[in-house]
């Protein structure tokens, strides 16, 4: 049988052709008829079915980590919320929800915490990593609209991606620039970002400027657009205002081409190229990600960029426009319903009485917030403090990814109440949990998302919950009737509460507000069960929804003309200093997801990048006397963190470092990047400066390093300074390394790994071999050896699996040559498993292109997020 539903992963919100086995289990593909990927996935939407089963899952609801019943938790949470808010305000509990929430699920808590207790202190980590964008287009336009649709990617004659690496973070839209790029060879592609990454292999221009200069380079492009009579006047002056203050702020910064390049560091002609292209494209995407959000001047960033397009009129036309692209699945669907703390529902907030009013009337909720809430490092904060005294957690890991992780874990370990719905049974968050509650997961979860173009989709119930799990709607709608609120809680269905949320959406809407799908406020279950992809508004005048917005020119202002915002110059509060002298970037990789609650069970995902590090230029790693591959410390006054050191020729800017957010404490040491951060936020939307934090940099000098397989239900506890794990299936990898002398390598084996079952050392080497059994299974194996000289171990893979170890399979087991399994190499293409030896094979023998190393390999041909290391291969065996 199959279903038809939406990847839980990007933003992109790619539909997935999910066929369900008579085994139970799913297999998955792209669904060749959803409008944002046509068939195409990437490799973590290829692996969803990898992450699926009862292993690792919170299966049964918890109290003090013990077992309980349903009701026993839900009256633990709902009497133990009643009484903090009677003995301290409605202002003493919070909810801190998730951009992998259903929009159900969000409506739902969004409606309790506002409507119902009474505060407006629930937030999401969705502030993490759009709120800026969401600030600066409520500045501009009145109101949170995304104006583009995918398909101005394709129609565009200029393509500019500011802080993007759409290459790795959303792939499946940079195939389809790829491909507009290959029908169009006139499309000029423009990447802005400090590092040189997989994206601009895209690109025919790469201006690698300074951090944290983005808004004052689209300031600089403001005054050329003036000073070079490429402004749109007719559309300045009937469709905006305040165009003459924003010119008069950019004036101010600058004079010239040559003063912006001197500010942002970055070549003249190159800065020139881009403005004369800028200025002569009428048909211009300008798309941005979290190099621009996640910025102490994140909204002045996107603001910037907004009135560079309101200048032009490049805007509300097909090809055009200034086009944030969301991080979360349902990080769009989340704002819709007021999931951030300024928020109400149906794109409503706090700023006018009439709003609360209007929601309150709806919800028939008197009692509802008046005032915005706390933001979520404010939040964090407040629970420290003591203020808030009982968090509800939804769906996400916050001590992992927010700032400042040693602040946020105090609080939580504080907080009296602390309440954690998820469906994993393993995350850093759950550890500090009074109540765990198990949430269904993808495959299981049945709702909505909104993906980056407005794009409503179905995530449709592909399998039985696991174990005790329970939607997230259900699970908040218990509570609150345990509240005493059940009149307003009574659904049934996820389709009765996206009928309500689309009532409200339409309720005293006259066209005054943005976001409106009142066309389904009756839409019964069978209605919804087909419900097809479609783009908000959709109202019985747009009944098939809307592709773009703001057509008409007119905008959600109170004077239905879009506003140029001044912006001014300000610096980073992270500054360097002599004892923190490198900056710090941070920000996903290829393969993985945010801090691998998920993405981490599945083993093929960590083959690609399979321990942290730090991404330095070659410069900075002579000064500081740091080879490729050699281990690293950051450190900063709140914590430290180790990777291993990825030395970059020109890739990465002299003084700067990068290191990937996912790590965390169940597979690595120390590789929580938000130790690093401080809680510094956008003064205006609250997110946290994610993109220029402060460090130091020293080379980490181990007395020995090496690696440990083992069976992956063995419990270990490793006394080493530095370790960071690998799941194989069944199986665990690690690598090992320590600053302390390993003076008896035997008896570190057998107090910590159990009886050794054949050894041997080489102390003159500093080389020592060691495997133990159980019964006549391989247990465990354990090689203390440089790193460098670790080697593929896919033929040990092939010795666990053995039922029973032969003689001679025993004598080989420290030999590391005893299976005859082919090395692949490093893995480049992770959705078909080509590795590079395959692939240096295949250029060998007259491969000579992508499209010919697919034909052969078939690497490059599904999500194509490898294919800018396969360029990169094919040019240096040109050289």
């Amino acid at each position: 049988m199959h279903k038809m539903t939406t990847c839980p992963y990007c933003g992109v919100g790619c539909g997935v052709d999910a066929d369900i086995l008579d085994s139970g289990s799913i297999g998955v593909k792209g669904d060749k008829s959803h409008p944002s990927n046509f068939g195409r996935l990437c490799v973590k939407g290829s692996a969803l079915h990898e992450v699926l089963g009862a292993d690792g899952r919170l299966l049964t609801p918890l109290i003090n980590h013990r077992p309980v019943s349903w009701d026993h938790a839900l009256e633990e949470v709902s009497s133990r919320f009643l009484r903090t808010i009677s003995e301290h305000g409605p202002d003493s509990v919070a909810f801190y929800l998730s951009g992998q929430l259903l929009t159900e699920d969000y409506y739902v808590a969004n409606k309790l915490m506002k409507g119902f207790i009474g505060s407006a202190n629930v937030d999401t980590n969705s502030r993490l990593c759009m709120s800026s964008a969401v600030a600066g287009y409520k500045r501009a336009f009145g109101s949170d609209t995304v104006p583009c649709s995918y398909g101005d990617l394709e129609k565009a004659e200029l393509l500019v991606l500011v802080g993007s690496n759409a290459a790795w973070n959303h792939p499946v839209l940079y195939q389809r620039m790829n491909a507009a790029k290959k029908k169009n060879p006139a499309l000029n592609v423009v990447v802005i970002d400090p590092r040189r990454t997989a994206t601009c292999d895209l690109a025919d221009l790469h201006i690698a400027l300074k951090p944290s200069t983005d808004s004052e380079l689209f300031s600089g492009l403001l005054r050329f657009l003036a000073d070079s009579d490429a402004l749109n006047e007719t559309y300045i002056d009937q469709y905006t205002e305040g165009f003459e203050g924003a010119l008069e702020a950019a004036r101010q910064q600058f004079d010239s081409i040559a003063s912006v390049a001197e500010y942002c560091d970055v070549d003249e002609d190159s800065l020139s190229t881009f403005y004369h292209w800028f200025s002569a494209t009428d048909k211009v995407v300008t798309f941005y990600s979290q190099g621009v959000n996640q910025s102490f001047s994140g909204t002045d960033n996107s603001n910037a960029i907004i009135n560079c397009h309101l200048a032009t009129g490049r805007i509300g036309f097909e090809g055009a426009g200034p086009f944030s692209i969301t991080g979360q699945p349902n990080a769009m669907g989340g704002r819709e319903v007021g999931g951030l703390a300024n928020q109400l529902a149906a794109h409503l907030d706090f700023s006018t009485e009439a709003s609360i009013d209007l929601v309150s009337r709806f919800w028939k909720a008197p009692n509802i917030a008046k005032t915005e809430g706390l933001k979520a490092v404010e939040l964090f904060q407040a629970i420290e403090a003591g203020t808030v005294k009982a968090v509800w957690i939804m769906g996400t890991n916050p001590a992992v990814s927010l700032p400042n992780t040693h602040q946020v874990t105090a609080a939580l370990e504080k907080c009296p109440l602390v309440v954690v719905s998820d469906c994993m049974a393993s995350t850093e968050t759950l550890k500090y949990a009074d109540v765990c509650l198990p949430a269904t997961g993808w495959s299981e979860k049945d709702g909505t998302v909104t993906n980056a173009e407005r794009r409503i989709s179905r995530q449709r119930s592909l399998l039985a919950p696991t174990g005790e799990a329970r939607h997230d709607w259900w699970i908040v709608s218990e509570v609150a009737k345990r509240m005493g609120f059940a009149e307003a809680f009574t659904y049934q269905h996820p389709a009765e509460i996206f009928a309500e949320h689309a009532a409200l959406s339409g309720f005293e809407n006259e066209g005054t507000r943005d976001f409106d799908i009142s066309l389904y406020k009756d839409i019964d279950i069978q209605t919804y069960d087909n419900f097809k992809p479609v783009q908000w508004p959709v109202t019985a005048a747009a009944p098939y929804g809307t592709a773009r917005m703001f057509s008409d020119g007119r905008f959600f202002t109170p004077t239905t003309r879009a506003r140029f915002v001044p912006i001014h110059t300000s610096s980073p509060v992270q500054q360097v200093t002599e004892a923190l002298p490198y900056l710090l970037n941070t920000g996903r990789i290829r393969d993985q997801w945010h801090t691998m609650a998920v993405s981490g069970r599945a083993p093929r995902l960590f083959q690609h990048r399979d321990e942290p590090f730090v991404e330095l230029h070659q410069a900075d790693a002579i000064k500081e006397h740091i080879s490729d591959g050699e281990l690293v410390k950051l450190s900063h006054p709140q914590g430290d963190y180790i990777g291993r050191a990825r030395v970059m020729a020109s890739e990465q800017r002299r003084g700067e470092l990068f290191v990937p957010m996912h790590w965390n404490s169940e597979f690595s040491a120390l590789g929580k990047m938000g130790a690093l951060l401080e809680s510094v936020t956008d003064p205006i939307s609250g997110q946290p400066e994610s993109k220029h934090g402060r460090v130091s940099l020293a080379k980490v000098n181990p007395c020995w390093q090496g690696w440990l397989m083992c069976r992956s239900d063995i419990e270990l506890n490793l006394p080493v300074e530095y370790w960071s794990k690998v799941p194989k299936g069944d199986l665990s990898f690690y690598y090992l390394a320590d600053t302390v002398e390993l003076p008896d390598a035997l008896a570190w084996c057998k107090t910590h790994l159990g009886e050794v079952a054949v050894w041997l050392e080489d102390k003159h080497n500093h080389n020592f071999r060691a495997a133990g059994l159980n019964g006549q299974r391989l247990a465990w194996t354990f090689f203390v050896m440089p790193y460098g000289e670790i080697p593929s171990t896919s033929w040990l893979e092939a010795m666990f699996a053995e039922a029973e170890l032969s003689i001679e399979q025993r004598r080989f087991i420290l030999s590391m040559t005893g299976c005859d399994v082919e090395d692949p190499g490093a893995m480049i293409c992770s959705c078909y498993q080509v590795g590079s030896h395959a692939i240096d094979a295949a250029i060998g023998e007259g491969c000579t292109s992508v499209e010919m190393l697919g034909q052969r390999l078939k690497c490059g041909t599904n999500c194509g997020s490898c294919i800018p290391e396969l360029n990169e291969m094919l040019s240096n065996a040109v050289k």
